[in-house]
């Protein structure tokens, strides 16, 4: 089994006494976003792996000698400002800590990621090119991989339309980033791929790999018992199965572009349920919730 932690909410940035507490408990609790009275109950000694995603891994970094579960991290770096990223800490920080992770865990298990990308009056080719540049620059030597993909239009990003101010990409827009891109992560020895994108840029130089592939886990856990993550919206992805132990609109970050974060009003509800002493990330189990077993035997998940 693989723990996502997580693509419902920043887990690392935010909640990462709660999830040292889970670990020193030995098991996590998760609501099931689409059927609330249903919580799988994950013991750590069931999982194989744990990809960390996260915008700000500096609070985790103390933790890392205490998890002895092999680990991915995806830490995505863009290039944005408060505009869009209103609540990241300052990008030299996040910086200086991908390069205490690359010292940490093997650099074949660090991912950057430079995501998503959007052009819009301010944020134009130009000024990705460059940024690109400058980021690879700084990551030269500590990091081996990077991961793009570009913006969709989520709620949130409806909801943010005017602020966003997108513009469509096109197929000159692909090309142009496709070719600086290769180049410019291959100057500063640096693989480039896309993550679930129905765009392919092979042709540029671009990976044509999955941001958590099989071949990866095999070499990070030595077992190939991992299914397909079946995405429900992406008919792109072909990752590994991945649980998500974290909780739709319950991240501080407020991105404008984000996917998790769709009804604005409903976070700073959420952040008022969590303890980090829960079993579960926002709120407690209730006297009416189902609580489930789930595990990973045979090469299929199976709850009990």
């Amino acid at each position: 089994m693989i723990l996502n932690v997580s693509g419902r909410t920043d887990i690392v940035a935010f909640y990462t006494p709660w999830f040292i507490n889970r670990l020193k408990e030995g098991f996590v609790d998760v609501r099931n976003p689409f059927y609330p009275k249903l919580v799988n109950r994950i013991f750590f000694k069931d999982v194989d792996a744990i990809v960390f995603c996260t915008k700000n891994p500096l609070p985790i970094i103390p933790y890392l000698s205490e998890i002895d579960i092999p680990i991915i991290f995806q830490i995505t770096l863009t290039p944005y400002h408060k505009d869009l990223e209103p609540k990241l800490p300052p990008k030299g920080k996040i910086i200086e800590g991908i390069k205490q992770i690359s010292n940490i865990i093997p650099k074949e298990f660090l991912y950057v990621r430079y995501d998503p990308i959007l052009i819009n009056p301010t944020y134009t080719l130009n000024y990705h090119i460059k940024a690109f540049e400058n980021l690879c620059c700084k990551l030269d030597g500590f990091v081996s991989q990077i991961v793009i993909s570009f913006v969709d239009h989520y709620k949130n990003v409806e909801n943010n339309s005017s602020s966003l101010q997108l513009k469509d990409i096109t197929k000159e827009d692909l090309k142009i980033i496709g070719t600086y891109f290769s180049k410019i992560a291959k100057k500063h020895h640096m693989t480039v791929q896309t993550c679930a994108e129905k765009y392919d840029l092979h042709e540029y130089g671009f990976l044509k790999r999955d941001c958590v592939d099989f071949t990866t886990l095999f070499k990070l856990t030595g077992k190939t018992h991992f299914t397909k993550w079946k995405a429900r919206n992406n008919s792109y992805c072909n990752c590994a199965k991945m649980i998500d132990i974290g909780a739709y609109n319950s991240c501080p970050h407020r991105c404008k572009y984000c996917y998790a974060n769709f009804k604005e009003e409903t976070i700073q509800n959420n952040l008022k349920q969590h303890d980090p002493n829960s079993s579960l990330l926002l709120g407690y189990i209730k006297n009416t919730d189902k609580v489930k077993i789930l595990s990973d035997k045979r090469s299929h998940l199976y709850v009990e």
